[in-house]
């Protein structure tokens, strides 16, 4: 059902952009504009802007635009009809009502994170006055002292528990039973409290409020109980949806684009308390899609740290197989791995806070782990396995649904396997390519030379290395080159000299690098081109005219967009200092282009 439109304007009407931005993002007074560092990037500069006298923000970071609605979704991951009760709230007018339905389940809300809050608040105070020994050895043991508990809002239901007894008499039987805080013992007819004899830790949705519980039992003589249990799912909590402490790591999302993705609630307790506070734990269930996304909203590197342990790596496992296929070029995925013995908690509270980030450097990206994953117990000698690592791997990498991670994800993987043995011949797509497997130290030494360059000269490397190994083609289609647009000087001043060369109408491929003007001017990048070029296994494969020209024509479309993009980051920034609509126009015709190359 929709809102009135007069009932929504008249939101806008009573409520000014920078009111509602300014809670969330330091805002500075600028001219007729407010700017402020992005909610939506990591970054160092102000790009993201607020006119109030147009009623919109604009992130020139991220291209995030929008009204005071859109922003309380985009940065709270609230749904409309939230957004228009926090913001009706706030413009101190009537919340709106639609059906009974709608009403009933508003009220049922309400009844759920009261009763939630108050379990809350009572088992919270219940841990701060017992002292029993075995919760004192246990907090103690585990590092837990007074700035967590009050911090985290840590509990204590003790073993023989009273707040059923509480509650029972303000709520129905049916909204006790909803909160997923009891369930009722068949044998003894009565209702049991989930969390008896166990530290609970309250889950939060991205605005604060508490939606479940996760509990941790402190007896260790109880083996036969389940160490951690959570809240079931509920109308209002759904497992797959939802990160503990996300409400509060993404508050710390302008000072880091990495973000520690952990098993357990203790292991978010221990990194904060050695004041790493990027970092979240799933709830006990395999990692979602859903929650992968969320976190993407706030961070763009995740760094996956499981216990180092076999059920760790397991899930690791399982997790990476799933999440391969979402990968983005700016959305990344990594691995880290502790010792066997430790999870992020020991390690942290052993090792300390420099300790656990300088070995965090041993992150490995999604890719490489399911590479070392599945190729590490293959017999290169027999046939048959590495022909379902192949098909094992080769059908993993192209489930992933971005265009060019995935393009150049498969060829990492084809240059990979060509490492395994000597002399293989590979099939991709029908073709059939020879690949002779190099050195290892070669091998490592490219990978190092490649790290001291940028993206955009190595996609250069690739499109000048297709070009001097194609001159016959190029010779015919000479317009082609001479209309080309590079980045780096030198490459410019090559491709330059190439195409007066082939213009002359003659040429020899076994004289072209013994010319004058390569020996002298461009022989170490000509090096540099044949060694470092990524594309040059997938040309090795490409032998048809057609295919060719369609490669060529692909990675100048990335060149021109990479020239557009530069352009555009150049008028983001003249734009903070004066919102000037030429200029603003300008900027929209390109970012129009972009979408267009």
């Amino acid at each position: 059902m929709k809102y009135p439109k007069e009932y929504i304007e008249e939101i806008k009407n009573r409520l000014k952009v920078s009111s509602v931005v300014g809670k969330t993002v330091n805002l500075k007074k600028r001219g007729k504009e407010f700017i402020g560092l992005s909610p939506f990037k990591n970054e160092k500069t102000p790009s993201f802007t607020v006119n109030d006298q147009k009623g919109f923000f604009h992130c020139f970071s991220s291209s995030e635009h929008g009204n005071i609605f859109d922003f309380l979704m985009k940065t709270q991951n609230l749904k409309f009809g939230e957004t228009v009760k926090i913001l009706a709230s706030e413009a101190g007018m009537q919340p709106y009502t639609f059906s009974k339905k709608d009403e009933e389940r508003e009220k049922q809300w309400k009844i759920y994170s009261k009763i939630l809050n108050e379990y809350k608040l009572f088992y919270h105070d219940e841990l701060k006055k017992n002292s029993t020994p075995d919760l004192k050895a246990y907090l103690l043991k585990r590092g837990i002292f007074e700035k967590e508990i009050n911090t985290f809002k840590v509990g204590y239901v003790p073993r023989y528990p009273t707040f059923y007894e509480k509650i029972s008499k303000q709520y129905s039987e049916k909204d006790i039973i909803n909160s997923g805080l009891f369930y009722f013992d068949e044998r003894n007819k009565k209702y049991i409290e989930r969390f008896k004899d166990r530290l609970i830790f309250p889950i939060n949705a991205l605005n604060g409020s508490t939606i479940a519980f996760g509990g941790r039992i402190i007896s260790s003589n109880k083996k036969s109980f389940a160490k951690y249990v959570n809240s079931p799912e509920t109308l209002f909590f759904k497992k797959g949806n939802n990160l503990f402490n996300l409400d509060v790591a993404r508050k710390y999302s302008n000072e880091n684009e990495d973000i520690f993705l952990v098993e357990g609630y203790m292991d978010v307790l221990s990194l904060n308390k050695k004041n790493i506070m990027n970092t979240v734990a799933n709830l006990g269930t395999a990692l979602t899609v859903f929650q992968i996304q969320l976190i993407w909203r706030f961070f763009n590197n995740i760094i996956i740290c499981f216990d180092g342990d076999k059920g760790g790596k397991d899930a690791a496992v399982r997790s990476a197989d799933k999440l391969i296929e979402i990968i983005k070029p700016d959305l990344k995925i990594s691995f880290l791995f502790l010792p066997v013995s430790h999870d992020p908690d020991s390690f942290i509270n052993k090792f300390g806070r420099d300790y656990f980030l300088t070995y965090a450097k041993n992150k490995i990206s999604i890719h490489e782990f399911i590479w070392n994953h599945y190729s590490k117990d293959i017999n290169t000698k027999e046939p048959s396995s590495m022909a379902n690592l192949e098909k094992s791997l080769k059908q993993k990498f192209n489930s992933i649904k971005d265009s060019v991670v995935r393009k150049y994800t498969l060829e990492y993987f084809y240059d990979k396997l060509s490492q395994l043995t000597p002399i293989t011949n590979f099939k991709k797509k029908g073709f059939k390519f020879h690949l002779k497997s190099k050195p290892m130290k070669q091998t490592k030494d490219i990978l190092l030379k490649k790290q001291n360059y940028d993206e955009i000269e190595l996609k250069e490397f690739s499109i000048l290395y297709l070009i001097i190994n194609n001159l016959d083609i190029f010779e015919k289609k000479i317009e082609l080159i001479s209309e080309l647009n590079l980045y780096s000087p030198m490459c410019k001043e090559f491709i330059k000299k190439i195409t007066n060369y082939l213009a002359n109408g003659r040429f020899d491929k076994t004289e072209f690098n013994n010319l004058e003007f390569i020996r002298n001017d461009f022989a170490d990048l000509v090096n540099k081109i044949n060694i470092l070029t990524p594309i040059k296994f997938i040309l090795k494969i490409k032998k048809k005219e057609e295919d060719l020209l369609k490669i060529y024509e692909e990675m100048v479309q990335e060149i021109n967009k990479f020239d557009i993009t530069h352009k555009i980051e150049f008028l983001e920034k003249k734009l903070i200092d004066d919102m000037n609509n030429e200029t603003f126009q300008e900027l929209i015709d390109l970012k129009n282009q972009v979408n267009q190359v």
